[in-house]
């Protein structure tokens, strides 16, 4: 394994931000994670746990050392109730995954396809779409405490999983280097197509039609219509969460506004789009300086070559304060700021 000082950053993250790591390395095995982490200790660096760069705004130079997890291989164990138990190494690409499931008949990750991202960065975000979570089947994952070097287990009550929340993004945010996940799959398709709008895509087949292959693939075509490659156009998807109110705040919201959007949750909250909240402000396609928000997704924000993080966080704050003041809701950053003092 190579340690690479002043190592360029642009290329491993999706919204090709530009940014450099102290030092920076690849690893691929568990004694490359023990050399890794040995090097850190050594010279006292902090260590930053790069996966596919799809969720994270580079807002300046990374101190310490970047690893970037490149741990294949994935597993599959028989259950005596028709189940699968799937261990996947934590630098699978996540979409490749999915795919590798399906064509193994192994079911309940159709409906996360095309989620950009490695396996080994899902539970942190704990990655959700289409009216499926990761935590619907999640059983376990692999992790090594950064600090000590040790291997630690962490169950799925363990992560505290919640909307795009685990607990590796609060008590445990950068302690852990996730190196596999197990999940629990199903042998008999069993859809789930409520979403409404995948049940509108889906609208002219019958229930009979509907297989895990359908919905992988009716998925990957609205994902496709509605966010732009990351490859012709930098982006990290989603940019904001959409925002969990109260009953009696949604419904005095929906009292405002006829056209409002509103999901019921479980636990009485109401989710609304956070792209209906930012078109309805007319930010959508508007362009400041060499950032701006895409002209077809409200929830992406784009910029041109020569910008950086800080712009793009400030057109970011800008729309936060705007979404604040109209309508009294803190709208989130989905993803995460690294460099830059981590703003």
């Amino acid at each position: 394994m190579e340690i690479i000082a002043s190592y360029p950053l642009l290329a491993l993250n999706t919204l090709a931000l530009p940014a450099k790591a102290e030092f920076f390395c690849r690893i691929e095995t568990m004694e490359d994670i023990q050399q890794a982490l040995s090097f850190a200790e050594q010279r006292q660096l902090p260590v930053t746990v790069l996966g596919g760069g799809s969720n994270i705004v580079l807002a300046g130079d990374l101190a310490g050392l970047v690893v970037q997890v490149a741990l294949l291989g994935i597993s599959i164990e028989a259950q005596e109730d028709n189940t699968v138990l799937v261990t996947a190494g934590a630098g699978e690409v996540w979409h490749n995954f999915v795919r590798n499931m399906l064509a193994q008949q192994c079911y309940g990750l159709e409906n996360l396809s095309l989620i950009p991202g490695l396996v080994g960065a899902a539970p942190v975000q704990n990655i959700g779409a289409y009216g499926v979570e990761l935590s619907d089947c999640f059983v376990a994952l692999d992790a090594i405490d950064i600090a000590s070097g040790e291997v630690t287990h962490f169950t799925r009550q363990d992560c505290q999983f919640a909307y795009r929340h685990s607990i590796f993004k609060t008590h445990y945010r950068d302690a852990y280097l996730i190196t596999a996940i197990t999940l629990r799959l199903q042998r008999e398709p069993a859809v789930e197509s409520s979403y409404p709008a995948l049940r509108e895509a889906l609208a002219s087949y019958s229930k009979t039609d509907l297989t895990p292959q359908l919905i992988s693939e009716t998925i990957c075509q609205i994902r496709r219509e509605k966010l732009p490659d990351p490859a012709l156009e930098p982006n990290v998807g989603s940019f904001f969460k959409n925002p969990l109110l109260s009953s009696t705040q949604a419904e005095t919201l929906a009292a405002q506004y006829a056209d409002l959007v509103m999901y019921p949750q479980a636990d009485g909250q109401v989710k609304i789009p956070a792209a209906w909240l930012i078109e309805r402000a007319g930010w959508k396609g508007v362009t400041t300086g060499c950032c701006g928000v895409h002209k077809h997704h409200a929830l992406v924000l784009t910029h041109s070559s020569n910008a950086n993080g800080r712009d793009l966080l400030k057109l970011a704050e800008q729309i936060v304060a705007d979404i604040r003041q109209r309508f009294n809701i803190e709208l989130e950053m989905e993803p995460r700021v690294l460099g830059g003092n981590d703003r």
